[in-house]
């Protein structure tokens, strides 16, 4: 069979994240039959689920969260009346902010997440000898701190960032982790929120999203607006029916953040036929919609629960069709008339194309993957498949800018490296823009080559290539990386700038910047 390297490069760059280098053969397997190397995965199902040791559930989690706030409090106190000076520790700080900017965000985290590097405690060459005379000596520096141990929740998120990173490092093609990335990026939560969306960040992602990337839109619409996660992120757990009973007794009434987002940001999408009465009708429905709280008086400390006493009662209109009170039901049923609305499926379809083939979407292929996605009900698989199959996916040329998450992962699978530690990609996502699991908003990261391609951005990027080059450039060679990364699908004008390159270092720097490690 013929091997068609430019198509090689569209399956890997386009629906993956691009080739491995080493002995991988990515690029050879995918030119062979580029289409059905990608639908590939979507035949093992159970692969896209991710589970590594340590990793906890959502009520696991929840419950050493709370565990840890008790300790913290119990030290403060005891702190105090011992008469001693306190801090808050790094996870009780003031907490960041849902509008700042992405700037403002990565540089605060990038505090929370770094590890301190050991003092050194060597002694300086100029260091004076006992007894001798120093009349203008400055003062010594101070030792510096030792550095604080990790807590629970930071091990916590450091440990879902790695298997996160190394399942997308080692897989052969990626295109099911790349699902992964555009649903939990189009379901985002921020782990900037508090404490508990930091440590639940990774498990709303195995729990909600990877189970039903390859399911039905409705069943992960149901998992996700449920996961606790979720419900913290968007302030459901204060939402009160105003007739209920918890609304009488507290005076407080509806927040309607999560009905909103729902209908705006997860569904329907702007345009999409609602109005605000009907964003208010949808937030009375999944009132009472929580999970339990420390003392687990409604249930398992941290898992979803119904709380009947914060639901509003009474049938309630949406979309111009009557729920009837049937508690926990009404708000399903909502759901999933929601989830099979023709608004959902043209916003899906759109917003589906916009991620993996440009950022204006062919018309064409948006109502064929519309009309999948109808005729299937919701099916996620058959409009993934429907993608693969389209020419159009094929034809479009690979102009989209690689996002940060992409550009780190595709640089470290085709350098070789299996992150042992995930210090260094976290940081690089902070600095360009791109902090894991934290966007500045529940509209997620951007998805189109203008938020990514500003001067700035490109710089930063140029830094970190520039580091990996110095770090790596002498025991690789960029020549041979080429071929792994686009063989005879690379453009004269890359090789040519690889090839006269000052050093190996620079080569390989120029290699990771080019557009064939930068497009998709």
């Amino acid at each position: 069979m013929a091997r068609d390297s430019q198509a090689a490069l569209v399956a890997l760059n386009r629906f993956g994240f691009g080739a491995r280098g080493g002995a991988s053969g990515d690029l050879i397997n995918a030119a062979s039959d580029p289409r059905g190397f990608v639908k590939a995965e979507l035949r093992r199902p159970n692969g896209v689920l991710l589970e590594a040791p340590g990793l906890q559930s959502t009520p696991q989690l929840g419950q050493a969260v709370f565990a840890y706030q008790d300790q913290v409090k119990q030290a403060r106190e005891a702190a105090a009346k011992a008469g001693a000076p306190t801090e808050a520790p790094a996870d009780q700080k003031p907490g960041l902010r849902r509008n700042l900017s992405l700037n403002a965000v990565a540089t605060e985290i990038a505090g929370q997440i770094a590890e301190a590097k050991p003092a050194d405690n060597k002694p300086a060459d100029n260091m004076a000898k006992p007894g001798a005379m120093q009349p203008n000596a400055a003062t010594p520096p101070a030792a510096k701190p030792a550095p604080q141990p990790l807590n629970i929740i930071q091990k916590t998120f450091r440990a879902e960032a790695l298997a996160r990173l190394q399942r997308a490092t080692l897989v052969e093609c990626g295109f099911t982790e790349r699902l992964v990335v555009f649903w939990s990026n189009h379901f985002c939560i921020s782990a900037s929120k508090g404490e508990l969306a930091r440590i639940w960040a990774g498990a709303f992602e195995r729990e909600a999203i990877r189970p039903n990337v390859l399911g039905r839109f409705a069943d992960m619409l149901k998992s996700v607006e449920q996961h606790p996660a979720m419900l913290f992120f968007l302030d459901n757990q204060q939402s009160l029916g105003p007739d209920s009973r918890a609304g009488q007794n507290r005076k407080r009434g509806l927040n309607e953040n999560l009905a909103r987002e729902i209908m705006e940001l997860h569904t329907l999408g702007v345009g999409g036929g609602y109005t605000q009465q009907d964003v208010t009708s949808l937030a009375r429905i999944i009132t009472g919609w929580t999970f339990a709280g420390r003392q687990g008086q409604l249930g398992v400390p941290g898992s979803f629960v119904f709380n009947t006493n914060a639901h509003q009662p009474g049938p309630q209109m949406l979309l111009g069709k009557t729920y009837e009170p049937t508690g926990l039901a009404q708000g399903e049923a909502a759901l999933a008339d929601i989830a099979r609305h023709p608004s959902t499926a043209n916003f899906i379809a759109s917003k589906f194309v916009r991620h993996f083939v440009a950022d204006d979407p062919p018309p064409a292929l948006v109502a064929r993957l519309r009309d999948v996605f109808v005729k299937t009900d919701g099916d996620l698989k058959a409009m993934s498949t429907a993608l693969v199959d389209s020419d159009d996916a094929w034809k479009a040329p690979l102009t989209k800018m690689r996002s940060p998450y992409d550009f780190v992962i595709a640089s470290g699978r085709l350098l070789a490296r299996v992150p042992e530690d995930p210090g260094s990609y976290l940081n690089n996502l902070n600095l360009l823009g791109q902090p894991l699991w934290s966007p500045a908003g529940p509209n997620g990261f951007a998805d189109t080559s203008a938020a990514w391609a500003a001067p700035e951005g490109i710089k930063l990027r140029l830094d970190i290539a520039a580091q990996m080059g110095a770090r790596l450039g002498n025991n690789i060679d960029p020549i041979d990386l080429l071929e792994f990364a686009a063989a005879d699908a690379a453009s004269i004008e890359t090789r040519r700038t690889i090839e006269r390159a000052e050093s190996r270092q620079q080569a390989l720097a120029l290699l990771l910047m080019s557009p064939e490690m930068q497009r998709r």
